[in-house]
């Protein structure tokens, strides 16, 4: 398989277009709370899909403005749609990015689980409403013979990190006189955590750990902050400190003296890694963090309803039948229509939004792009028809059982940038096939499988 080319994908699309004049200041941004605006109308469907039983004289009007490039375009997806491996509940569509024209589209505005491409729409909440510059600080607090872990939701959080503020915490102990000193933890941040709809006990260890506002190297346990603690009292311990006792839970309190910050790295670079290898956790910590920017408590609730607001109140996407219980997409009682996430995409190719938007399209993956969810690792874009657009096309994953989605950018052979969403539940066909059939797709958006 040959490299992933960044040239094909490097250059944005452009035109002054979309659903609003122009993007929230820094301080906006941090106090938006609910605007409802009635959402916006999705565009005709495009193409006589092999689909439709019958097309309304709108579409048909739409039809007739394909150039040939598009109509070819739209008779190949036609055909290739009805794959066997995809099955019958399919949602797909293709959008002209830069007018934002509904080439083609499969019950597009029918609303299935969408497993991770739920993440597009919280990294898009928490952009927004934190700034794509935004830091998360841990900080250590010191009082009563206490030095207290205050966890402030970076997920990123290393054992590295926590060494050099327990050597921070040391040094300043020793200036006092100190050399022994009880430790705690407060995350206290976000609430107790709790199952979202549509979870289930067996995720936790595995797929995701309860989130918690404190955890040391992304650890997949019962109890980050506890964990995170000791890990605190064990660099304290190299560093000639003495910890006595159990690390503990508990707030700190307003007066303790601050001894030590750690400051992760910009939002930005977090949602881009978040996207590459679609981390659960991560995003998960994100939601939490987008609800208390939005002015709600860091509660499942609190999150979604924050990232529906940024969504409609400033996007203007069409959230017609969408329903999303977390931030990660492993909650199977989501629902997002394949036009909601092209619209979502869509976002990010429209230069007035990219100061704030520009990690999302920067973090999907490349196909072929090793070490990211559309890696060689995992099968993806090897197959005759689709391993021409290695490196040509940008999407995001999304895999569940009974769900798998690919959603995302790519230019086509006309030179005009694509969005395109593919979203399929219920298929019986082998998840490998499934992919590779996905796949398919994009390479024939991309025009590479002519």
């Amino acid at each position: 398989m040959i490299p992933p080319s960044s040239a094909a994908l490097s250059d944005s699309p452009s035109g002054g277009r979309h659903r609003k004049l122009k993007p929230l200041n820094r301080t906006v941004r941090r106090t938006l709370v609910a605007v409802v605006l009635t959402p916006v109308a999705g565009a005709v469907m495009a193409g006589q899909s092999a689909f439709a039983a019958d097309q309304s004289a709108a579409s048909r009007e739409s039809v007739n403005r394909l150039d040939p490039a598009e109509q070819k375009l739209v008779d190949n997806l036609n055909a290739r749609a009805q794959d066997k491996n995809i099955g019958t509940t399919f949602s797909g569509v293709v959008l002209d990015a830069e007018s934002d024209r509904v080439i083609w589209g499969h019950d597009a505005k029918t609303a299935l689980m969408p497993a991770s491409n739920t993440k597009l729409a919280t990294a898009t909440g928490a952009l927004t409403l934190l700034g794509p510059d935004h830091r998360f600080t841990t900080n250590v607090v010191y009082g009563d013979g206490t030095l207290t872990l205050v966890g402030g939701g970076d997920r990123t959080l290393t054992t590295a990190d926590v060494a050099e503020l327990a050597e921070s915490a040391a040094a300043g102990l020793r200036s006092t006189g100190l050399d022994t000193v009880k430790v705690r933890i407060d995350d206290s941040l976000f609430p107790e955590p709790t199952l979202a709809e549509g979870w289930n006990s067996s995720y936790y260890d595995d797929q995701i750990a309860p989130v918690r506002s404190l955890v040391v190297d992304g650890k997949l346990v019962q109890d980050t902050a506890i964990d995170a603690g000791k890990v605190f009292a064990k660099q304290l311990a190299g560093q000639g400190i003495g910890v006595t006792g159990e690390v503990t839970r508990g707030q700190a309190a307003s007066t303790d003296f601050p001894v030590a910050a750690h400051q992760s790295a910009e939002l930005s670079v977090i949602v881009k890694q978040m996207l590459k290898t679609s981390n659960n956790d991560t995003a998960e910590t994100l939601l939490r963090m987008t609800g208390l920017a939005s002015g709600r408590k860091a509660t499942y609730e609190g999150g979604t309803a924050a990232v529906r607001d940024v969504l409609t109140g400033w996007y203007g996407v069409s959230l017609a039948n969408f329903e999303i219980h977390d931030g990660s997409g492993l909650s199977r009682a989501n629902r997002i229509s394949a036009q909601t996430v092209a619209e979502i995409l869509d976002l990010t190719t429209d230069p007035r939004h990219s100061d704030i938007l520009k990690s999302l399209t920067d973090g999907l993956p490349v196909a072929g792009e090793a070490g990211s969810t559309l890696g060689p690792e995992w099968g993806r874009f090897d197959t005759a028809n689709s391993e021409c657009a290695v490196g040509q096309v940008k999407a995001k994953t999304g895999t569940l059982t009974g769900a798998i989605a690919l959603s995302g950018i790519t230019q086509g052979k006309d030179g005009r940038w694509k969005v395109f969403s593919f979203i399929e539940n219920n298929s019986t066909a082998d998840s490998g096939a499934i992919k590779d059939s996905l796949d398919g797709l994009a390479a024939t958006v991309n025009g590479c499988w002519a």
